[in-house]
C-alpha cells in the first residue's frame, strides 16, 4: 500500500505543477495539497508501526526523523512566499533567491530524504525500502520541475540554473 501511496501522491505533484503551467484547470489546483496529504498520512503510519513493533532502541530514530521534517516544512512552506508560490497562477515572475534557495536550488529535496530515510529506521524494512522509492520520486520530480516547470514558469531561471546548484549547497551564498 505504501508504494501507490507514494506512486499517487507523486502523480498528483507532477499533475498539479503540469497544470500550473499548461492546462490550468481550476478543480487541478489542490492537487499539491492532497499529494501532501496523501504523504503526511503515510509517514504517521510509519510512526504508527515503529510503535506498534515496538522496537525499543530504534525509536530514537524518529528524533532525526522529525527534525528532518521540520526542515523540509520550513524549505517548502515558511522559506518561500507561500501566496507567489502557491496561490497564484505561474505567470513568468522571479525565481526566489533569499535563504536556503541562495544555497541550491532544491534545498527539500535533502530534508525529505533524511525524514523518509529515519522514518523507515525507526519503523522496519518494508517502510526503509517505501521511504527511499519516495525520495527517488522526489529526486525525478525536482528534476522534472527544473528542466520542464521552472524554466518556463521563471524569466529568470536560466541564470539562477548556472548561478546556484541543483541540489548540494555550496559554501557561502551563490552569486548573486
Amino acid at each position: 500500500m505504501e508504494w501507490l501511496a507514494g506512486i499517487g501522491a507523486f502523480t498528483l505533484f507532477f499533475l498539479y505543477d503540469w497544470n500550473r503551467i499548461f492546462w490550468k484547470k481550476r478543480w487541478m489546483t489542490s492537487f499539491f495539497s492532497a499529494g501532501c496529504i496523501i504523504l503526511a498520512v503515510t509517514g504517521v503510519l510509519f510512526v504508527w508501526e515503529a510503535f506498534q513493533s515496538g522496537r525499543g532502541l530504534r525509536l530514537l530514530w524518529l528524533i532525526p526523523a522529525a527534525a528532518s521534517l521540520c526542515a523540509l516544512i520550513y524549505a517548502l512552506f515558511f522559506a518561500l512566499p507561500f501566496d507567489d508560490t502557491y496561490r497564484k497562477e505561474a505567470a513568468g515572475g522571479r525565481v526566489c533567491r533569499s535563504g536556503l534557495y541562495g544555497y541550491c536550488r532544491h534545498p527539500g529535496i535533502l530534508a525529505f530524504f533524511f525524514c523518509f530515510l529515519f522514518l523507515g529506521l525507526a519503523a522496519g524494512e518494508r517502510q526503509l525500502a517505501a521511504g527511499m522509492f519516495y525520495s527517488g520520486l522526489n529526486l525525478l520530480y525536482a528534476w522534472y520541475q527544473d528542466r520542464i516547470i521552472f524554466t518556463r514558469e521563471f524569466s529568470d531561471y536560466g541564470e539562477y540554473r548556472r548561478d546556484v546548484p541543483f541540489l548540494f549547497p555550496v559554501r557561502g551564498k551563490a552569486r548573486q
